[in-house]
């Protein structure tokens, strides 16, 4: 009977510490700490020892070219930046997008018929936020602008009638979007 006492309390020692060893395996080793080694402290990288790991880049320190800010990451535009506004491909991809939006709201008015008006509002959201940026990127002067705003002003009024299920309001407006975009789209 001893030795079942002595055999339990050596298997319950071997269990202690190998649940000892596995606890330490996940525990994170200490952050950078040395004997005798005051704490760091650093003020936006700026003022202190800036080379902890948190602070090491301060407002662009790490970056080849200098930054537009000094709160940025983000270099300068220049001629020799990947993105260029005026880039063709760019107008294109937005003409694209607002030709898609043109066969979108042509699918309005039978909506609007059929008193649909969960369809309204989700056709006027599944594509259309592309819209905006779209018409915003390609409207340049004020006539456009002009143009640009009574379009939104036009699809914002369809959506709200279709929300509140009024249906010859919906009809006017649905109906009205088209000729907006093409007047928009006539000004590019």
């Amino acid at each position: 009977m001893f030795c079942s006492f002595q055999q339990d309390g050596a298997r319950r020692e071997a269990i202690k510490t190998g649940a000892a060893a596995i606890g330490a395996a996940f525990l994170p080793a200490a952050a950078n700490a040395a004997v005798g080694e005051s704490p760091r402290f650093s003020v936006f990288g700026l003022l202190g020892d800036g080379t902890s790991y948190s602070e090491g880049a301060a407002y662009g320190s790490d970056q080849s070219t200098k930054t537009y800010s000094p709160y940025s990451v983000y270099g300068n535009v220049d001629e020799n930046s990947l993105y260029k506004p005026d880039n063709p491909e760019y107008s294109a991809r937005k003409k694209a997008v607002l030709a898609e939006t043109r066969k979108r709201l042509a699918k309005l008015p039978a909506y609007v018929e059929k008193k649909a008006w969960f369809e309204v509002s989700d056709e006027l959201s599944r594509f259309m936020y592309e819209t905006r940026g779209a018409a915003k990127g390609l409207a340049t002067t004020p006539e456009q602008k002009k143009a640009c705003t009574a379009f939104f002003k036009s699809i914002e009024q369809t959506d709200l009638a279709a929300r509140r299920k009024n249906q010859e309001l919906a009809r006017t407006s649905a109906a009205d979007t088209i000729p907006k975009l093409d007047a928009f789209l006539a000004t590019l």
